[in-house]
């Protein structure tokens, strides 16, 4: 592996926010390694990448002898989210309430670089770079891939982001959850009628970003995009269908959800760290591919910390947003990187009533339903520190009095404890009562802590030092 501060690949400033425009800062903060030429596609890819996801993206130039760079681990935690935003990581989730709170609407352009290269004869694994990437996933997956997906009776867009399964030369096996995706679909469907879509590959992180959005149905998250970066995105027609897609994204695959008709798609790497088994699910029909002259695939590593992390801030900011229009005294929320940031949730509050707790822990269930879990903690607890939410379930926390347990709920699908998505959910209030003495839970401290000047409070010659007592 190399480091470098300029790629050929992503040479030639564009003033529009792009992935071109992230991988540059990201080259000039040494946050981005180069791997050598011929980086085979099929599980060498991911594995190298997978090594490196916690400290830096990676760019694989010709990866199975392919002319198309690959590149993967576009965030490796949730201050590189902020810095792709240009916010200090304490202001992220405010950033992204106010997106959601304030959307600004896409213009529509006639010519797009996304739009250079046109393939109406379409291969998909010998024209793009499609890796295979967890060792028992089926075979190669895009997974990268904002679906842009029209209402069939409106016209107003969904964007979000699909497990895509490669079962042909132009056909594309989909995971589609109860989202709104599939609520589109099944209104084509019932019509006997295709859903036309778009996969866009290689877009600015505020887009993929936004897709994650909890938003409701008929809310174009491509506006939450555009509040993020502060200006509208420019999206164009697509060349067969009539989806807008991004203008400035690196690879679109256009196509058609087709209705009746499903094929074996799975297993896949999830990000519960467990694989999704294999189903008959949607299928798509692809019907062209366009990209820029030189493009860039971007993949994400089935369960690897960018699935993490491209999940957890909209989330977040989507259930703190959800959290605060009932309770004044919610102040932050985690999704936790144990809890696979979608199935635990912790919440702040400045408690001001005992059974508070409860309610929000009610209300954070009612906010998605992939949180199985919710702790309550108080002001005086890190919640990005998992140690001081074991220290405050251990020291604040009696099962008999502060917990809460609902049977049959609606979970998540991929958890593979659960029955069929069928999941309970359990809340822990970690508070301190309200009448409690000010000394039964005062933390403990030592005075003069955050005033201790290591290179005035240790010898400089520690050996030295040691060896006169000992020898004493």
């Amino acid at each position: 592996m190399t480091q470098t501060s300029s790629l050929h690949a992503v040479a030639g400033h564009n003033a529009t926010p792009d992935l071109r425009s992230w991988l540059r800062q990201l080259a000039a903060n040494d946050r981005l390694a180069v791997a050598r030429d011929g980086v085979a596609l099929i599980d060498e890819l991911a594995a190298v990448a997978k090594v490196l996801e916690r400290d830096s993206a990676v760019l694989f130039p010709q990866p199975g002898q392919h002319a198309i760079p690959v590149v993967a681990n576009i965030f490796a935690d949730r201050s590189w989210v902020a810095d792709s935003l240009g916010v200090p990581t304490d202001q992220l989730l405010t950033r992204f309430q106010d997106a959601v709170r304030h959307p600004l609407p896409w213009i529509e352009v006639n010519e797009a670089p996304a739009q250079q290269v046109i393939h109406r004869d379409v291969d998909l694994l010998k024209q793009l770079p499609i890796p295979k990437h967890n060792e028992h996933d089926s075979g190669p997956y895009i997974t990268a891939a904002l679906l842009i997906a029209r209402n069939p009776v409106t016209g107003i867009q969904n964007v979000s982001i699909h497990r895509c399964q490669v079962s042909g030369p132009d056909r594309i096996g989909v995971l589609l959850l109860p989202r709104h995706t599939l609520h589109y679909f099944k209104m084509a469907e019932q019509a006997g009628q295709a859903l036309e879509i778009a996969l866009v590959i290689g877009v600015h992180p505020a887009c993929i970003l936004a897709s994650q959005a909890i938003a409701a149905v008929d809310e174009d998250e491509m506006e939450i995009a555009g509040a993020l970066l502060g200006h509208p995105i420019e999206m164009v027609k697509c060349r067969t269908n009539a989806v807008r897609v991004p203008a400035h994204a690196e690879i679109v695959i256009e196509g058609r959800i087709l209705p009746r008709v499903r094929e074996p798609e799975g297993p896949f790497g999830e990000f519960p760290q467990y694989y999704g088994p294999r189903a008959d699910r949607e299928v798509i029909q692809v019907d062209a591919i366009t990209h820029r002259a030189n493009p860039i695939f971007h993949t994400i590593v089935g369960g690897g910390m960018e699935h993490l992390v491209l999940g957890e801030i909209p989330r977040e900011a989507t259930l703190l947003e959800h959290l605060q229009r009932s309770f004044s005294s919610v102040r932050d929320v985690r999704l936790t990187r144990g809890g696979v940031c979608r199935y635990h949730l912790v919440v702040k509050i400045d408690k001001t009533n005992n059974g508070e707790p409860k309610n929000i822990i009610m209300g954070a269930f009612g906010g998605h339903y992939d949180v199985k879990q919710v702790v309550i903690v108080d002001m005086d607890v890190d919640i990005d520190d998992p140690h001081e939410i074991e220290w405050a379930i251990a020291t604040r926390f009696q099962a008999d009095r502060d917990l809460l347990v609902v049977s049959g709920a609606q979970g998540s699908k991929l958890d593979p404890s659960s029955d069929g998505g069928i999941s309970a959910k359990m809340g822990l209030d970690a508070t301190k009562p309200i009448e409690a003495e000010p000394m039964v839970f005062k933390r403990i401290h030592v005075h003069g802590l955050e005033d201790v000047d290591l290179s005035r409070a240790l010898q400089s010659d520690p050996k030295a030092a040691l060896a006169g007592i000992l020898s004493a």
